[in-house]
C-alpha cells in the first residue's frame, strides 16, 4: 500500500503515514446549519466519504468526525427573521434560534442519508463543547496570542501578529489581508485578529449566551473546530478536510489558534473544489443555482451520487443540463451489465482490479476510477456475449468490490432494491414472464407480445437471450 494525497499546507503531493500505524483520524467541516443543505455541502460530504471508504478498504481503522455549528451570527439572524414571518417554505413564525438549527441539521442529515454518506463516527455540536472552548482560550491568553476586547464588549481575539506563521496555510501575507469581519475593530489591535469569544450583545437571545470567564457571550466560528477536534481526536491526528471555500480564514485560523496553542494539529490538509453552473459560480442573485432537492426530483440518489462524485475531489465539478443525463447513462450501464451477470453467476464482491486500486492510491483519482469500472463492465459484457461463465463471474464481483468503495451501493435507492418490494417485483414478473413463455410454447404469438408490452409499459425491459430470459427496469 502507498497512499499519497496533496496536501494543501505543503501545497505538494505527499505520501500518507498514519500517526498510529493501522489507524487514521480524519475531521471534515460540517454545516452551519442556518438553511437548507445546497450542492457544495454535499460534493464534500461525498468527497469524504469516498476517502474515508478508500481507508478503510485499505484495512485501516478510521475515527471521522464531521461537526455541526449549530451557532452562529446567520442562524441567530435567520431566527430574527421568522419573528412574526407569514408561514413560507423553510420558515416557521418565531422559530427559536436552537429549533431553527434542529431541524435544519435533520435536513442535512437527510440528504447525506439519501445519497449514502456514511454517518461519522462522532458528530459533535458546538453548542455542547463550550468548556473546551474556554480552556482553548485560556490556553491562549496565557501563552501570549489572545487577549480580551479593549472596549469591555466581552469579546476576546486572536492576535494575529503574536504567530509568526499566520497565513502559511494559504500563503498570503499578513499586511495584504483585510480585516477580520467577525467583529468591529472598535476593541482590536488589529483589524485583522478575529473573535474567540463574542460577548453579549443587547437585543440577542439570552439563550444564546454562556458564562465566561471575560463575560457571558459565545464562541467564534474559527475556535468551535479546533475544541472540537481536539477532544475527538487528540492535538495532533491525520487529516483536516473542507471545501476549498474555508481555506481562509476558516481554516487559516484553525491552524493559527490550534498551533498557537501548542497543537501539532493537522498532519495533511485536504479541500474539495467547487461546484459551478456552466462554468460560472453559483448565485442565488442571478439564478444559476440547482440544490440536492432539485437534483434528486430529476434523478435518482445512486445517478446524484455518481455524478456529485465522478470528478477529481480537487477539481471543478461543472453542472450542465445534461449532466444528469450523463450520469444516469453511465449508471444503467453499470447496473444493466450487473442485472445480466447475476442471472448468470452469484459472486460475491470480489478484490478491486489493480489499475483502480494504483488510482485510488494516487492522491484519490476517482476518474481514473470510474474509467476502470467502466472498462471492466465493457469486458464482463464481452464475456456474456461469448458465454466464457468464468469471466462473467470474476468481472461482476469486480463491479461490485468497485460499485461499493465508491458508494453506490448505499444510497436511498439502492438500499430500497433489495427490501422487500425488490422481491415482490421480482414474484410478479417471473408470473408474467412464465405467462409469456406458456404463450409463445403455443404459438400464441399476440398473447407473447402482449405481455412484453404491458411490462414496457411499467418500466420493464425484457430481453430474449441464447440462454433465455433476463429483465430490468428501465
Amino acid at each position: 500500500m502507498s497512499l499519497r494525497f496533496y496536501d494543501t499546507a505543503t501545497a505538494q503531493v505527499r505520501d500518507f503515514v498514519p500517526l498510529v500505524e493501522g489507524k487514521a483520524s480524519l475531521y471534515y467541516c460540517g454545516a452551519t446549519v442556518q438553511g437548507l443543505p445546497h450542492v457544495g455541502h454535499v460534493r464534500s460530504a461525498i468527497a469524504f466519504d469516498q476517502l474515508t471508504r478508500w481507508l478503510r478498504y485499505r484495512g485501516l481503522q478510521v475515527t471521522v468526525v464531521r461537526n455541526v455549528t449549530d451557532i452562529d451570527d446567520k442562524i441567530l439572524a435567520k431566527a430574527a427573521d421568522s419573528v412574526g414571518a407569514e408561514p413560507a417554505p423553510g420558515v416557521v413564525p418565531d422559530e427559536p434560534w436552537w429549533a431553527l438549527a434542529y431541524r435544519f441539521e435533520q435536513e442535512f442529515a437527510k440528504a447525506y442519508d439519501t445519497l449514502g454518506v456514511q454517518r461519522p463516527t462522532y458528530e459533535p455540536r458546538a453548542t455542547g463543547h463550550i468548556p473546551e472552548m474556554h480552556a482553548l482560550i485560556a490556553a491562549l491568553i496565557e501563552r501570549g496570542h489572545a487577549y480580551p476586547a479593549l472596549d469591555d464588549s466581552g469579546d476576546v481575539y486572536f492576535d494575529v501578529r503574536s504567530w509568526q506563521k499566520y497565513g502559511s496555510l494559504t500563503r498570503q501575507n499578513i499586511d495584504d489581508m483585510q480585516a477580520a469581519p467577525d467583529a468591529g475593530p472598535r476593541g482590536k489591535r488589529d483589524p485583522r485578529d478575529f473573535a474567540l469569544w463574542k460577548g453579549h450583545k443587547e437585543g440577542e437571545p439570552d439563550t444564546a449566551s454562556w458564562d465566561s470567564p471575560w463575560g457571558r457571550g459565545r464562541p467564534g466560528w474559527h475556535l468551535e473546530c479546533s475544541a472540537m477536534v481536539t477532544k475527538y481526536l487528540g492535538t495532533e491526528f491525520d487529516i483536516h478536510g473542507g471545501g476549498l471555500d474555508l481555506r481562509f480564514p476558516h481554516h487559516e485560523n484553525e491552524m493559527a489558534q490550534s498551533q498557537a496553542a501548542g497543537h501539532g494539529f493537522a498532519n495533511f490538509w485536504m479541500h474539495n473544489g467547487m461546484v459551478t453552473f456552466e462554468g460560472e459560480k453559483m448565485s442565488k442573485s442571478i439564478g444559476n443555482t440547482i440544490s440536492p432537492t432539485e437534483m434528486l426530483e430529476q434523478a435518482s440518489p445512486r445517478v446524484v451520487r455518481y455524478y456529485l462524485g465522478q470528478a477529481h475531489y480537487r477539481s471543478v465539478l461543472d453542472y450542465r443540463p445534461t449532466s444528469l443525463q450523463e450520469a444516469a447513462s453511465a449508471v444503467e450501464r453499470i447496473d444493466g451489465f450487473i442485472t445480466k451477470a447475476a442471472a448468470k453467476a452469484d459472486t460475491a464482491p470480489a478484490a478491486v482490479p489493480d489499475a483502480f486500486a494504483a488510482a485510488m492510491d494516487d492522491d484519490l483519482n476517482v476518474p481514473q476510477a470510474l474509467a476502470v469500472l467502466h472498462d471492466t463492465v465493457r469486458a464482463g459484457n464481452t464475456a456474456l456475449a461469448a458465454g466464457d461463465g468464468a469471466a462473467v463471474e470474476r468481472a461482476l464481483g469486480e463491479v461490485r468490490a468497485m460499485t461499493s468503495v465508491l458508494g453506490l451501493d448505499d444510497t436511498a435507492d439502492a438500499a430500497a432494491a433489495a427490501g422487500p418490494a425488490d422481491a415482490a417485483l421480482e414474484s410478479l414478473v417471473q408470473d408474467r414472464l412464465a405467462e409469456r413463455k406458456a404463450a409463445r410454447a403455443a404459438k400464441d404469438w399476440a398473447r407473447a407480445d402482449a405481455i412484453r408490452d404491458a411490462l414496457a409499459a411499467a418500466g420493464i425491459t425484457v430481453e430474449d437471450g441464447a440462454d433465455g430470459v433476463t429483465w430490468s427496469v428501465a
